[in-house]
């Protein structure tokens, strides 16, 4: 709980922080995001939130920077957000993977550590990894385990008005990584069967080693709620590679797919421009 003084300091950090006038677009479109750590080598974290407010987006992704942060540079981010008419929509932030059988216990402790740092900056939404392939333990235990962890996970989410979305990696980016595909994804959280537990659909990701986008896209969409933008090869602005976007966000609108896209690439060139032009490109298709 914040005390008087405490308020009375982001009151004042308020008032005195530039104003920045936001570009919105005419339907300035509520689900579109930015996975923030992609922006990191180009400026501040306080610079980056004004160019994502000013490429017209209200949300951005975490990967559990807070965890660095001091109470007086948390109460600054937080307030330079309300600014900027920014909210965090998901963060990671966990070191322990959920596919792992012996760490059942380890891993609730854990995810509610994160919940209480979540919320302190104002994010309901996790986002979780299943860690690493353990090839003396098998496919068929490691998912064994996942369902139920998870199941207890969905418990502790409900309890505390959380949610969770389950992301897999490729293994050319990550190969020791267990949920490498959308599908593996998609079986658990049904096996897991809470709204508490979801899916997210990262298309750079799939199509780096298993592709197939538009029809994994009918078979697991009941299952995401959020579903990551980059470009193959470079992790570059979509359009700059081999996907094929405009099909891509035709087929989501075909679906009537209503969640979050989170743009997380690399800007070739002014992340001002790259972040805009990604948004309205995206709108285009989704309207």
């Amino acid at each position: 709980m914040l005390s008087r003084r405490t308020f009375t300091g982001m009151l004042a950090a308020s008032a005195i922080l530039p104003r920045v006038t936001i570009a919105q677009s005419s339907s300035m479109d509520d689900r579109f995001s930015v996975m923030i750590w992609v922006l990191r080598k180009r400026a501040s974290f306080d610079q980056n939130l004004e160019t994502v407010a000013q490429a017209g987006y209200r949300h951005i992704e975490l990967i559990g920077e807070f965890w660095q942060w001091s109470d007086t540079e948390r109460e600054r981010y937080m307030a330079k957000m309300a600014q900027l008419g920014i909210t965090i929509d998901a963060t990671t932030g966990m070191k322990l993977g959920f596919a792992d059988p012996t760490n059942g216990d380890a891993y609730i402790a854990e995810l509610r550590k994160l919940i209480v740092a979540a919320k302190q900056v104002k994010c309901a939404r996790l986002i979780l990894m299943s860690g690493k392939v353990l090839p003396s333990v098998g496919d068929e235990r490691q998912r064994a385990a996942s369902i139920a962890t998870l199941k207890r996970a969905a418990e502790v989410l409900d309890g505390e008005g959380m949610s969770a979305l389950l992301e897999p990696i490729d293994r050319l980016e990550n190969p020791t990584y267990w949920m490498d595909g959308v599908e593996e994804a998609a079986t658990i959280t049904r096996a897991v069967a809470s709204p508490r537990v979801r899916v997210l659909y990262d298309l750079y990701h799939e199509q780096r080693t298993r592709g197939n986008l538009l029809e994994k896209l009918e078979k697991v969409l009941d299952q995401v709620d959020v579903v990551h933008v980059a470009d193959v090869p470079r992790r570059s602005d979509p359009g700059t590679g081999e996907m094929a976007w405009p099909n891509i966000y035709r087929r989501l609108k075909a679906l009537n797919y209503k969640g979050m896209i989170a743009m997380e690439f690399y800007p070739d060139g002014d992340p001002l421009q790259a972040l805009r032009k990604a948004r309205l490109e995206a709108e285009r298709e989704l309207a």
